[in-house]
């Protein structure tokens, strides 16, 4: 009986040891990689931190956004572009930041400088603008000695120009580089263009006029004659550009209505 139930009883089974092999190699293939993950960084190859992709609404620094958005027209440096210099104190110290947003909001109607606001078709959010604004006064804005008479406000004023005060002022300060009736000179080129007239507005008339364009060697209203200019007499020359660019579009109907007759 006692030997039955001893014989009865049924063995216990070793476990196989090929599972514990199995799971130690699979540690052994993992334990490299593990040792190795602090040295990926250095990997050939990965990018930088600089260079990894960034969301475009993201970028905030003012080097990224003016040579994306900006440089194109303006220049590398802010100047020798061919649109009007940002690298200009005098243009900095007499538009303030909220007409600089303005601009850069909304464009300028009717002229190559679009708008780049994503509210108006643009690319970059208000706190983007508010960072370019800030990195072009950071990097251009610099303090310009005071003057007597005081630069002419960057708005014009209420009254509207004169035309007929606009040409003996333009005979007297800009028709030595310009030409007569604005027509060319030796110096400088024509204004009294219609290719020219029809991309640009009035006030960037009136801001030309006032800064001038340091970049090109075009004087200011302090050194362009005898005398400076006044604000007035700025709004009277912008006036009187203002009028050629409407006799330029009535001559240029007139004669497209003379060939068509033919």
């Amino acid at each position: 009986m006692i030997e039955q139930l001893f014989t009865s009883r049924p063995r216990r089974r070793q476990k196989p040891l090929c599972g514990v092999w199995y799971r130690l190699h699979g540690w052994l293939c993992v334990l490299p990689l593990l040792c190795c993950a602090g040295c990926f960084d250095s990997l050939p190859g990965k990018p930088t931190e600089a260079e990894r992709y960034r969301r475009p609404n993201t970028i905030m620094d003012f080097a990224t956004l003016y040579k994306t958005h900006c440089s194109g027209c303006h220049g590398a440096n802010g100047d020798w572009g061919p649109a009007p210099p940002l690298n200009d104190p005098m243009f900095l110290a007499i538009c303030s930041d909220e007409e600089l947003k303005k601009i850069l909001t909304y464009g300028r109607p009717g002229t190559p400088m679009p708008a780049i606001a994503k509210q108006h078709g643009g690319a970059l959010t208000d706190a983007q603008i508010d960072s370019l604004i800030a990195g072009i006064r950071k990097t251009w804005g610099k303090e310009v000695t005071p003057s007597d008479p005081p630069i002419p406000k960057y708005l014009p004023p209420e009254a509207a120009g004169n035309v007929e005060a606009g040409k003996d002022l333009f005979a007297s300060h800009c028709a030595g580089c310009h030409g007569n009736a604005g027509r060319g000179g030796d110096m400088a080129g024509a204004l009294n263009d219609s290719g020219f007239l029809g991309t640009v507005s009035d006030q960037l008339l009136r801001r030309i006029i006032i800064t001038g364009r340091p970049d090109l060697g075009m004087p200011n209203y302090r050194d362009a004659g005898s005398k400076p200019l006044t604000s007035e007499e700025i709004a009277d020359l912008v006036a009187l550009l203002a009028s050629w660019r409407t006799a330029d579009e009535g001559l240029t109907n007139e004669t497209d209505a003379a060939r068509t007759s033919e």
